[in-house]
């Protein structure tokens, strides 16, 4: 017997995976699924070279849609990002995941959890008979991330990020994208730059911040501390916190990078509401491009988040560690932002504007 016919009759005993395939011709497992699901993505050749190795090795199809099903753990640990303000952004993340389900032939359920304990998270997913989890990080600790090894099924965390934790992470890079941002302002002229950050501190809004220090010395500017400004995530808590810190007359930069677009949005209320105009007094830039960053007054220079990509790449990792059934190393990926140009930044041309000014 030749090997080809006994790997053959070893393979149809122990059913025949993508991973297998994929070894036989010589692609990813991703390129093999692609052609199994009838999807571009190969050319002509290939995907006859595909489909007859499936034939040779006694493919008889993916797992049962029926019995695959993934799980989305929506968790709002305190609500002061995951909130009605941030449901849009989710939901962009949700539709990523959604497709990528569909295309891998799994269901996907959505399970909620609002100002719940951790207790009440594990214990639920404990009971969920789910072939993987994607799990919604953004307000969770590094504690609450530990806390997962109780699951003893495949797990990728979205929208955090953490070092030196075993588990699978897809989240934005956040510090390339503040320095997107941060470079654009640099380059109209800006060398006087403050940060408003969120004051309960999320991973993202920490790594951003990070990005905003690291970004400044590379540019070689000096941070000021009294530039860094700490607000609450809400739209209406970032608008009555920055109107409360524009009434004590402050110095202020000539242009602020915010954390997220919720905060950038209280923001220019507050500013306009104390007789300070953007971007004639004060420029400002945004992060994530969440759909009310368009319609602004004025429009809001921001970073665009590719949350469907990040949902899309997260399913394809989970059903990687649920098909193959790989024991390889934790894997963490990053995907980055875009800048998007409006009206809320000013060039300014002479060396007093960018110097700064008091409120």
């Amino acid at each position: 017997m030749t090997s080809q016919g006994l790997y053959h009759k070893i393979g149809v005993a122990m059913g025949i995976r993508i991973k297998d395939i994929a070894d036989a011709v010589g692609v990813s497992s991703t390129t093999v699924s692609l052609v199994l699901n009838n999807k571009p993505g190969a050319g002509d050749e290939l995907r006859m070279k595909i489909l007859r190795a499936a034939k040779d090795l006694g493919y008889t199809g993916p797992r049962s849609a029926k019995a695959g099903s993934l799980c989305l753990l929506h968790i709002a640990r305190h609500g002061h990002t995951i909130n009605r303000d941030h449901d849009v952004f989710i939901a962009d993340y949700i539709e990523g995941l959604s497709q990528g389900s569909k295309l891998a032939g799994y269901s996907l359920e959505i399970v909620m959890f609002k100002l719940a304990p951790m207790e009440q998270v594990l214990e639920t997913a404990l009971g969920k008979a789910a072939d993987g989890f994607i799990v919604l990080g953004t307000e969770l600790s590094r504690e609450d991330i530990e806390s997962f090894q109780v699951i003893r099924k495949p797990l990728v965390f979205i929208d955090t990020y953490h070092e030196f934790l075993n588990f699978d992470f897809v989240d934005m890079n956040n510090e390339d994208s503040v320095f997107l941002l941060l470079s654009h302002l640099y380059s109209m002229g800006h060398r006087s730059i403050g940060f408003v950050k969120g004051k309960i501190e999320t991973r993202n809004i920490r790594l951003r911040e990070m990005g905003f220090l690291a970004g400044l010395q590379k540019l070689g500017l000096e941070a000021d501390k009294s530039f860094i400004f700490s607000v609450d995530q809400t739209f209406h808590g970032a608008y009555s916190d920055m109107k409360s810190i524009l009434a004590q007359h402050p110095r202020l930069p000539t242009a602020l990078i915010c954390s997220n677009d919720i905060i950038a949005s209280g923001c220019l209320r507050a500013f306009s509401k104390s007789g300070i105009r953007v971007p004639e007094d004060i420029s400002i830039g945004g992060f994530d491009d969440l759909p009310l960053s368009a319609i602004s007054d004025p429009p809001l220079t921001t970073i665009q988040v590719s949350k469907a990509q990040i949902g899309r790449m997260a399913i394809q990792l989970l059903v990687s560690r649920i098909q193959e059934e790989t024991n390889m190393p934790a894997v963490k990926v990053l995907i980055g932002g875009r800048l998007i140009e409006r009206n809320s930044v000013k060039r300014i041309d002479s060396p007093s504007e960018a110097e700064g000014d008091t409120a």
